[in-house]
């Protein structure tokens, strides 16, 4: 227990003679602040929000701290415009009230409790981050990619700007957007890097396997130690069929990064559409190696195995990467 959550307990206690409400809501705050929401909730129980604001606050932050989203807003969104503007009660209540809305995915809602709570904390890059998350899925672009920029600490018009507006894009897959920002990136800097990597990656999940190829390529000329680009020009060879240039691009990639687990799996598939069963068994097992719950990896493992007479070990991998799936 920290030394303010111990203080916190013995004014309560002292108080508590008194006032017992008070020593609760001590004792509850303790215990959110040494990480027990759940035990602040029992210290709370059947004390009534309606019949305390000071009860209404701490169960919405308790709520939340334990990951109950629903009952925190229930219990501080009544409670808001009680509280005093500026004061430090007000300020927690927005943030956990606007980061609860976020989580339950309610991003109109959260947006204006997030910039209020920003107006506090500005440089703050976890809140920064969320407000910008939330800005780009409520069709506010510009103003996520000054969120982002200042979580990274770029000008907020600058080519690395709109380029990480771009990744952060394509995470809430919103490509066609992403798309557009990439090209205005390389508008800004022809040479951005991983510019192109990302309008390939674009392209190859649309099944554009030339433009893939085209843009990765280009990646690489002006990145050559980039093991990402290698795997992603591998993964769009093999999909043509080209499995010699494919495994080229893919060793070039472990040979950089030894500790991705992609490449290896592409490789044991791409031996196997060789017919070199022997070397895809050994890709696939290095892949889990480095990542014991690839199901790609552990199926492919169990059709090499099929292949090569093992039919028990086969059945074993297949049924592992049923097993991964279903938990999914």
């Amino acid at each position: 227990m920290s030394g303010l959550a111990a203080l916190l307990v013995v004014t309560g206690m002292a108080a508590g003679a008194a006032d017992p409400l008070s020593a609760a809501l001590a004792e509850a705050r303790a215990f959110v602040d040494a990480g027990k929401p759940a035990a602040a909730l029992e210290r709370l129980a059947g004390w009534k929000a309606a019949e305390d604001p000071r009860v209404a606050h701490m169960l919405g932050v308790a709520y939340y701290h334990a990951g109950d989203h629903q009952h925190a807003i229930a219990a501080l969104t009544p409670l808001l415009d009680s509280l005093t503007p500026g004061s430090p009660e007000r300020r927690e209540a927005v943030q956990v009230l606007g980061l609860s809305h976020y989580l339950e995915g309610h991003l109109a809602q959260s947006v204006p409790l997030l910039e209020e709570t920003r107006a506090v904390t500005p440089d703050n890059i976890e809140l920064n981050h969320t407000l910008g998350m939330a800005y780009l899925q409520t069709d506010r672009p510009a103003r996520a990619r000054e969120c982002f920029a200042r979580v990274f600490s770029v000008a907020p018009d600058s080519a690395a700007a709109h380029l990480l507006l771009a990744q952060m894009m394509i995470r809430v897959q919103l490509e066609g957007l992403a798309e557009a920002e990439l090209k205005h990136t390389l508008e800004i800097d022809p040479k951005a890097p991983r510019a192109q990597l990302l309008l390939g990656q674009i392209a190859l999940a649309h099944g554009q396997l030339d433009e893939a190829v085209a843009l990765t390529r280009r990646e690489i000329a002006q990145s050559p130690g980039d093991a990402m680009a290698y795997y992603q020009l591998g993964d769009a060879l093999g999909r043509q069929q080209q499995w010699d240039a494919a495994v080229d691009a893919l060793q070039k990639s472990l040979w950089i990064n030894p500790y991705f687990s992609g490449p290896y799996v592409l490789l044991g598939k791409g031996y196997l559409q060789k017919q070199q069963p022997a070397t895809a068994e050994g890709m696939l097992r290095r892949a889990l190696d480095v990542d014991p719950r690839n199901r790609t990896a552990h199926y492919l493992l169990g059709q090499v195995l099929q292949q090569t007479g093992r039919g028990e070990e086969a059945k074993r991998e297949f049924e592992t990467a049923r097993l991964i799936e279903a938990e999914r």
